[in-house]
């Protein structure tokens, strides 16, 4: 189901009409972006599993309420961002620290890398995570959601409820403030 088209015919049947190998591509095509988006929200990526799983459950469970108004994919960014956004207000995210084992840099690394290449590619996806991390709420979404390329500023605008103008402004002052906080990092 890599095709647009028949995504937005899928979204536009019942749920109880949908087969089961639809629902499956559904989530083949768009959990990786899922998962990606809830780690680097997240930071952590036991819980970035969780949340991608929790996105999709509560997707189905609303396939219902699916108006088509927008891609399948805007709208399971929007069960995302708000799903995360709960998880980070939650008592448990303020007083548990998390157990990260920076497994994702580990996990990036091809059987071909050198250790040396491996440790650079970690350490460097922690230094884009700490920097991150020290962003306001607002420019590290802003720059999550851009970084997936298939979103346009318009649909982005749509998932942050901004207008496009507003959505290029703000990223031109995440880039920025992003491109000064990962220099002072270094």
């Amino acid at each position: 189901m890599s095709d647009p088209a028949e995504g937005a015919e899928l979204m536009e049947r019942p749920a109880a009409a949908w087969p089961s190998d639809e629902i499956a591509g559904l989530y083949e095509q768009h959990q990786r972006a899922i998962y990606y988006l809830a780690l680097r929200f997240l930071g952590d990526s036991q819980r970035a599993e969780d949340a991608t799983h929790d996105v999709f459950l509560k997707a189905f469970r609303k396939l219902d309420q699916f108006r088509g108004e927008s891609s399948a994919r805007t709208w399971l960014y929007r069960i995302a961002i708000n799903h995360c956004q709960n998880l980070q207000q939650s008592w448990h995210h303020r007083h548990v620290l998390p157990n990260s084992d920076d497994a994702i840099w580990e996990m990036s690394a091809a059987k071909t890398d050198s250790p040396l290449r491996v440790l650079e590619t970690k350490e460097l996806g922690q230094r884009i995570q700490q920097t991150l991390d020290r962003l306001s709420e607002e420019y590290r979404l802003l720059l999550l959601l851009v970084a997936d390329e298939e979103l346009s500023y318009e649909q982005i605008g749509v998932l942050v409820g901004q207008s496009t103008d507003a959505v290029r402004g703000k990223l031109h002052r995440a880039r920025k403030t992003f491109a000064a906080l990962f220099e002072q990092s270094a």
